[in-house]
């Protein structure tokens, strides 16, 4: 135990030359005390009851609103020997596992495989639960960036960064700020309790390491005083993750399919700006050389720097997956059809057929930073699943054919012949 008087040694917390004592010349209650922290664990349990509340009772009618409705699937046949390795073993087997389960419930490959695919179709999330905790992130996320803008707008340290070391650490905080920091501690300690609950995305690892590093980087900046700091590392993210939340909320609904595209274009667009453009030149450069015209580097100087850093590399890399998604959309698979010239009795003497996805129509694929499920990519030849529409239609995907591009000339044959019917 004799560790724990050394957590407080004031060489980690605070800069060369400043004690605890210099810090008891703020009252109490302008004081950031390690006390306060207390005070997020009963924030945290509030966020998951009243997110409980907003996604039984408010997030529905708002999903009906936008047309959102859940996929129709075929359940899986009833198959004890292929359920008890799916739920102890393996939710994808092998082609060994696949061959061994074919003479253990007498089926033949092509049955199994297909059982395990309805099987996993079973699991995955519907878009209701999707829209749901989308528009709950949205909901906190708009009200927080408002609530920080409107704390933070006669702050002297939102327009000029060197403010935020003037005098540290001595700087007096105002309740405005406390109730911001524990908010926000508040919500990402309810992200973590909901983790094992929550919808399983690609960048799950990524998605923990981040709540972890935002707790670990405001607990530590509220301790030692770095508010001004934090105050503005916590607007800048805000700011973005609003138009990403809004856009999953519009992509999950029906008939939305520009306001989405336009939504992320705009997205990632701040996205670049805020995180890989402010966040480095600014905050970054802030708390590493700014500083040092204040005091010299200290223990904390260096430990809430590197928790920057893990921020920005995880900006980096969901950078990288909302690039590798706009490459996809302006390289998109636009083909335009062959030109065709025929005789017509009327006063056309050519039709030339152009598809309308040719000038801008291509739509934007899914999220590749955090609105893919992991284990969502299932074989793209099952004919099983249907969609149910908006006028209540379904529709069956049609089983993969063994020639593809027969198939592909075939339906082009047909297409072109009925438009030039349709001419006539």
């Amino acid at each position: 135990m004799d560790f724990l008087p050394d957590v407080w040694k004031e060489d980690y917390w605070l800069p060369p030359g400043v004690t605890w004592q210099d810090m008891d010349q703020l009252p109490d209650s302008e004081r950031p005390l390690p006390a306060d922290l207390l005070m997020v664990l009963p924030l945290a349990l509030g966020f998951v009851l009243l997110r409980y509340v907003f996604e039984r009772f408010l997030a529905p009618p708002m999903g009906r609103c936008l047309g959102v409705s859940n996929r129709s699937q075929v359940a899986a046949e009833p198959c004890p020997e292929l359920e008890s390795f799916y739920t102890q073993k393996n939710r994808r087997p092998t082609q060994s596992d696949v061959v061994h389960l074919m003479f253990l419930c007498s089926r033949s490959q092509r049955q199994v495989e297909r059982w395990f695919r309805l099987r996993r179709h079973q699991d995955r999330p519907c878009r209701t639960r999707k829209f749901a905790e989308a528009a709950w992130r949205f909901f906190f996320y708009i009200t927080a960036f408002i609530a920080g803008l409107v704390c933070l707008l006669d702050a002297p340290w939102f327009w000029d960064l060197r403010e935020c070391w003037r005098q540290y650490p001595v700087q007096p905080m105002q309740p405005e700020l406390y109730w911001y920091y524990m908010l926000e501690l508040g919500f990402y300690g309810s992200l973590l309790l909901r983790i094992s609950a929550d919808i399983k995305r690609k960048d799950f690892k990524e998605q923990v390491l981040h709540h972890l590093a935002t707790i670990f980087l405001l607990s530590f900046s509220y301790c030692a005083n770095y508010i001004r700091i934090g105050t503005l590392v916590m607007l800048l993210h805000d700011s973005s993750d609003i138009l990403l939340e809004s856009a999953k909320m519009f992509n999950y609904g029906s008939g939305w399919r520009k306001v989405c595209d336009t939504l992320f274009v705009v997205f990632a667009a701040v996205f670049f700006l805020t995180r890989l453009v402010i966040f480095p030149s600014k905050i970054i450069h802030t708390t590493l050389v700014l500083s040092m015209e204040s005091f010299q580097p200290f223990a904390g100087y260096y430990y809430f720097n590197a928790l920057l850093m893990v921020l920005q590399g995880l900006h980096v890399f969901w950078a990288a997956l909302i690039l590798r998604m706009v490459h996809k959309f302006l390289k998109g698979k636009q083909v335009l059809s062959l030109s065709m010239w025929c005789q017509m009795k009327q006063k056309w003497s050519c039709l030339v057929t152009i598809p309308s996805n040719m000038f801008g129509g291509e739509k934007l694929d899914k999220d590749e930073r955090s609105d893919e499920d992991s284990d969502l990519e299932e074989d793209k030849e099952d004919d099983y699943c249907q969609k149910t529409s908006a006028d209540g239609q379904k529709y069956k995907r049609a089983p993969l054919s063994n020639s593809c591009v027969l198939n592909g000339l075939t339906n082009h044959r047909v297409s072109v012949v009925h438009r030039l019917r349709n001419a006539q």
